[in-house]
């Protein structure tokens, strides 16, 4: 196993994005979000609320569910590292 600290959607929302060929400012268009969000998420310098999530789903017309499923796809095999004080 992998180990890594964060489990980040800037792959699969970058990979998901341009299957439907939008733009970073299509995506901010349709999400109502901004378009520096959308490329901080995609190069995994903000991580997404579950909000966020909500509103990317329904601009990329999936539900959140499948979002999140297609981020444990991503991941599969990976463990979180967890750091105990």
């Amino acid at each position: 196993m992998i180990e890594i600290e964060n489990i980040t959607i800037g792959v699969v929302l970058k990979k998901i994005r341009k299957s439907m060929k939008f733009s970073q400012e299509e995506l901010a268009f349709k999400s109502g979000l901004d378009r520096t969000y959308i490329s901080m998420l995609e190069r995994n310098v903000k991580q997404p609320s579950i909000t966020t999530i909500f509103l990317l789903a329904d601009a990329l017309n999936l539900r959140p569910s499948e979002l999140v499923r297609q981020l444990e796809d991503e991941f599969d095999g990976y463990t979180i590292k967890r750091n105990t004080l």
